[in-house]
This record gives C-alpha cells, sequence and structure tokens, in this order.
C-alpha cells in the first residue's frame, strides 16, 4: 500500500513539475534539466552529502544555461 502510495506522490509531482515549465524559454528549461540532472550526479557521487548535491545542481545548471550557447 505504501509502495503505491509512494507512486502516486511521485507521478503527481513529475505532472506538476512539468506543467510548470510550459510557460519556459528554451534557455530556461535547459537550466533547470541541467540543475536537477547535476544534483542527482553530485548526490551519487558524494553519497548523499547534502554539499555535494547542491554542488551539484549548480554545477548542472549552469552547463544547462550555457548549453544552447555552445551548440550553436
Amino acid at each position: 500500500m505504501r509502495t503505491t502510495s509512494k507512486a502516486a506522490v511521485a507521478a503527481a509531482l513529475a505532472l506538476a513539475t512539468l506543467a510548470g515549465c510550459s510557460g519556459m524559454t528554451r534557455q530556461e528549461r535547459n537550466t533547470a534539466v541541467g540543475a536537477a540532472g547535476g544534483a542527482v550526479a553530485g548526490n551519487v557521487i558524494s553519497g548523499g552529502s547534502t554539499l555535494g548535491t547542491v554542488g551539484g545542481a549548480v554545477a548542472g545548471g549552469a552547463v544547462g544555461h550555457e548549453w544552447d550557447r555552445i551548440r550553436k
């Protein structure tokens, strides 16, 4: 029962997150995706450290922000 509740909450959060991105520019979306990916990577690499998670989010957000400029 708890697994079903967690899955439902995760699905609702995912939908809310995607709906929030509808008014964003391409660069803003890239920044958000980069920050999310960086946070996950930082968390995994640092073994769950808060500093590692925040550092990864900052680095990922910076890379995502500059992604369009790099590709052009």
